[in-house]
């Protein structure tokens, strides 16, 4: 059974804490590009509010979110956060995972999911971690896959967006068993990455 609780996980590059009202500053900043926002369930508009949703959600035991930290310069550069939690089945989500522009294709989304997967795998005990992203966002598919995400398959006017639009999400997991290889295929990748 999955015990889920508040941790903070450091890398080289990136600090993933527990997200919490002194991040509101920082999230308004790095989340201030419409361009995060396109293939997202909905915008952050407030941030504050965001932050009240966010903990709400973490009390009730259905998400850990997280705060993205560059540690150079200890600013806010994103979110992202465990959600469908199901302790009884061991496994969650990674997800509602955001970037501000100037880190996209760098080292930090990669990063931040190796920090992410070692902690449900080595520290929690999943058994199964799932990723689901817009069947039109294929930036984000090409980078689920890359990191050793199998895609499962896609859900059919899953979700209604606030922009109107009706969502096909396409569905991915890595599973216990695979993650040894994921794990070597990741360390390989930050290795490489500037």
């Amino acid at each position: 059974m999955l015990e889920i609780a508040p941790v903070t996980l450091e890398g080289t590059v990136v600090r993933l804490e527990p997200l919490r009202h002194v991040h509101a500053d920082g999230l308004r900043e790095a989340g201030s590009c419409d361009a995060i926002w396109t293939y997202t369930a909905s915008r952050m508009e407030d941030p504050e509010a965001y932050i009240v949703s966010a903990l709400s959600n973490e009390r009730e035991g259905t998400e850990l979110p997280f705060a993205i930290i560059d540690r150079k310069s200890e600013r806010v550069i994103g979110s992202t956060r465990f959600m469908a939690i199901s302790p009884a089945d061991r496994g969650l989500e990674i997800g509602s995972t955001w970037l501000t522009p100037s880190v996209w294709k760098t080292k930090v989304n990669t990063e931040c999911k190796y920090l992410l997967l070692r902690h449900c795998f080595e520290e929690l005990g999943c058994i199964r971690v799932q990723l689901k992203t817009d069947l039109r966002n294929q930036n984000s598919q090409r980078a689920i896959e890359r990191i050793g995400g199998v895609r499962e398959g896609v859900l059919r006017n899953h979700m209604l967006l606030k922009s109107g639009h009706v969502r096909d999400t396409v569905m991915f997991s890595i599973l216990d068993r695979e993650w040894p290889a994921v794990k070597n295929r990741l360390e390989m990748l930050l290795i490489g990455e500037s």
